[in-house]
């Protein structure tokens, strides 16, 4: 009886949490869609005194690249409605369910914070979303998906997600730095602009190794680098050593992926082998 129970116990808090993941996602998408403008109101990067937009720093991704929240945020949809029907015994959305609710919480308290002008507290907020993404894609790097779709849904829109953010994070605290009035100890926009672009190519390449070259992450991140160039070579802040460097770091991290995900292909291969 005892065993019985406390599997329905574990039944009814399985359903419980997934029922959070949907809420959380609904609440995300909502206030994404209020929080953007779309709904009237002032345009996220026109918040907070304009400190987002693509002319803010020289990091900041040019206007176009936002359009990518549009497909996290499908895939964020369509993996909280397919995880309200797993299994109960679907250990790898179990383990998911508490960095996945969070993710989604914290992506509409960003919004919040910019939308309302608390700018300084938007820099917590998106660190904190980066490492609950990292957190969020361990488990899936420990875990196996059912399939194909399972990849692509889940995998997939939460390796995008992680992707975006690593460079959302970047330009986040450049704005944030800047709109405090940091000057950067007098080095012009230019050689700050090659760091931060370089820094960001070096997260893409540590990312790469570290999840075996999963096409998702590197996909968002280099959509995003590809963007700042974008608009370093057009614009208000034109700035064509952070463009270059940006491109460079795309090439770069494009690479070290293919690399990376052809040697784990070849370690599966020998694996199969040997167990064979």
């Amino acid at each position: 009886m005892l065993t019985k129970g406390a599997e329905m116990s574990g039944a009814t808090s399985g359903r419980a949490w997934r029922i959070v993941v949907v809420v959380s996602a609904v609440v995300a998408v909502i206030g994404s869609f209020i929080g953007s403008g779309a709904a009237g109101g002032t345009p996220i990067q026109n918040a907070s005194g304009g400190a987002l937009s693509a002319s803010s720093t020289s990091i900041a991704p040019d206007g176009p690249a936002f359009g990518i929240w549009s497909v996290i945020y499908l895939g964020l949809i369509v993996y909280a409605v397919r995880q309200l029907f797993r299994t109960a015994d679907d250990e790898r959305h179990a383990r998911l369910a508490l960095p996945a609710m969070l993710s989604l919480l914290l992506n509409a308290a960003w919004i919040l914070a910019v939308q309302f002008g608390f700018l300084w507290a938007s820099e917590p907020i998106i660190v904190a979303l980066l490492v609950v993404l990292v957190w969020t894609f361990v488990v899936l790097r420990r875990t196996r998906p059912s399939g194909v779709v399972e990849a692509v849904v889940t995998d997939g829109t939460f390796g995008l997600y992680l992707g975006w953010v690593c460079v959302a994070t970047a330009a986040n605290t450049a704005a944030v730095l800047t709109a405090a009035g940091f000057r950067g100890f007098g080095l012009g926009q230019d050689v700050w602009g090659v760091l931060v672009a370089a820094v960001a190519g070096l997260v893409g390449v540590l990312l790469a190794v570290w999840d075996r070259g999963r096409l998702a992450p590197t996909a968002a991140l280099c959509w995003g680098l590809a963007w700042v160039a974008v608009g370093r070579l057009d614009g208000p802040l034109v700035s064509v050593p952070t463009a270059v460097t940006a491109v460079v770091a795309v090439v770069v991290v494009v690479l070290v992926t293919l690399v990376a995900r052809t040697r784990a292909g070849w370690s599966a291969r020998r694996a199969a082998v040997a167990a064979a």
